[in-house]
């Protein structure tokens, strides 16, 4: 009898809003229809708190972003809210409840994400602006928190890892055959591939980066012995699609990225030594600065322009004479230099950067598409920013959590008693490993699209290591 009573209110309620909803409706008022997607929302927040992180995972790709460089206010819909919203749930738990895994918060990756976080707050008080810096610092938080910190409790569940990539991609797809069919009314011209990806990323140098973090993982679910013959066959599908949506991106960066990731795969395949790994990069860095001004004279005469024609596009990466985003990515670290030369310890302040550099350019370094506007990008790089907005600790501690990640990934693949957590610690080891590349020319985690697969996959990784590590059998 309860049961009936409570249908009643449920049809009654529905069918006075259904009669409002269209009266607003015919009066042009249709803000009204969001109220049910809200209350939803509202649900999740106080219910589900892993449903909203997979509901926030699948909208990043597909999530608009809205500027105003007069202000220096930018915010992506609705993604962003959404993670604000996560972010003082957690607060009010964190007082309430206390409810943070003490094995988490010990954990390696965990206390190199806090001395980071910690240093970010440190170099806000001192910044040139500190608005845009505690800006920064509170989106660098509402990304860390979902997608760190919470995630690592909703991978405690193995399922929920592997539902994680899925989730992100189903959306990355969309956004993809948007992309690939409007490039190809304009008959995939090169030059219309920079920017034909908008509202969804801003140019092709993100796109790319996005698509090259999932490239690793689903060439590796086509191999996965977890997955069906079916499962398998769509992972396969996923990987072509993500390939062809990377080669249309002309995004150099990004290709380089993903044979990067591949060179890793053969080094972890191989068994190669580490020690051996460090000589090595020890003696290549030492051979470029005794032999630094024969490299520069010979990539100085390499002419050749960025271009539709694949090999051709390849060699312009080295082109620094007369290709104008190479040219214009060496003025922009050059000024994060002087930057860092000027405030060696402190820095200017997080997220400073393109309010600041324009002074620290010189005539003999700008191009064509140089702007003092600080509207065109950041430092390009996700260590070298760190250190002409934090100083060297910004940099040093940035570099701890990507070290403290790889470290905690090898120790997985290499001592987990299931291969199948073996397996996946490579996989998204190997994506974030893309990325850990594609940072040394270009950064965007202070965007959604990259930060939730980026925070999320370190997430996997940590719980792989916390919870799945030592058990024998994983349902």
């Amino acid at each position: 009898m309860k049961k009936e009573i409570n249908i009643k209110w449920i049809y009654l309620i529905s069918i006075v809003y259904i009669v409002l909803n269209s009266i607003l409706i015919a009066n042009e008022f249709y803000w009204f229809s969001v109220l049910p997607a809200l209350i939803l929302v509202l649900l999740l927040y106080l219910f589900s708190l892993d449903k909203l992180i997979f509901l926030i995972a699948f909208l990043t790709p597909l999530a608009v972003n809205i500027r105003d460089f007069d202000l220096g206010f930018g915010i992506s819909l609705p993604t962003e809210p959404l993670m604000a919203g996560v972010l003082l749930i957690f607060i009010i738990k964190l007082f309430y409840k206390n409810s943070i895994d003490i094995k988490l918060l010990k954990h390696p990756v965990t206390i190199a994400i806090l001395i980071n976080l910690i240093w970010i707050f440190i170099t806000s008080i001192t910044s040139e602006i500190p608005f845009v810096s505690l800006k920064f610092l509170i989106a660098r938080l509402w990304f860390i928190v979902p997608f760190y910190f919470i995630a690592v409790s909703i991978f405690k569940n193995y399922k929920n890892i592997k539902i994680f990539p899925w989730v992100y991609v189903i959306s990355l797809l969309g956004v993809i055959f948007y992309t690939i069919s409007k490039h190809a009314s304009y008959g995939f011209d090169s030059e219309i591939a920079h920017w034909i990806m908008s509202p969804f990323f801003n140019d092709h140098t993100a796109y790319g980066a996005v698509i090259a973090i999932f490239v690793p993982v689903f060439i590796g679910f086509v191999f996965n012995d977890e997955y069906s013959k079916t499962q398998k066959t769509i992972s396969l599908a996923v990987s072509v699609i993500l390939l062809i949506a990377l080669y249309f991106s002309v995004s150099r960066a990004a290709w380089l990225s993903v044979v990067f990731a591949f060179g890793v795969y053969i080094i972890v395949l191989l068994k190669i030594k580490f020690s051996w790994i460090f000589s090595f990069l020890i003696i290549v860095i030492g051979l470029f600065f005794t032999f630094q001004n024969d490299i520069v004279n010979k990539m100085s005469r390499n002419k050749q322009d960025s271009s539709a024609d694949l090999v051709e596009h390849v060699q312009s990466m080295s082109n620094i004479t007369s290709d104008a985003s190479n040219l214009e990515r060496m003025n922009r670290w050059m000024a994060a230099i002087r930057m860092f030369k000027e405030r060696p310890f402190w820095g200017w302040g997080p997220g400073t950067y393109q309010f600041i550099y324009a002074p620290f350019q010189t005539s003999k370094d700008k191009t064509i598409i140089s702007t003092n506007a600080g509207n065109k990008g950041n430092a390009h790089s996700e260590y070298i920013g760190p250190m002409a907005e934090s100083g060297v600790f910004g940099m040093l501690t940035f570099l701890s959590i990507v070290v403290c990640i790889v470290i905690t990934a090898l120790r997985v693949y290499k001592n987990a008693t299931d291969k199948r957590v073996r397996y996946l610690s490579l996989l998204f080891m190997l994506g974030l490993f893309t990325y850990f590349m594609h940072g040394m020319l270009n950064n965007f985690l202070d965007s959604d699209k990259a930060s939730v697969p980026f925070w999320g996959f370190a997430a996997i990784i940590v719980a792989l290591d916390l919870y799945h590590k030592n058990k024998k059998e994983i349902s």
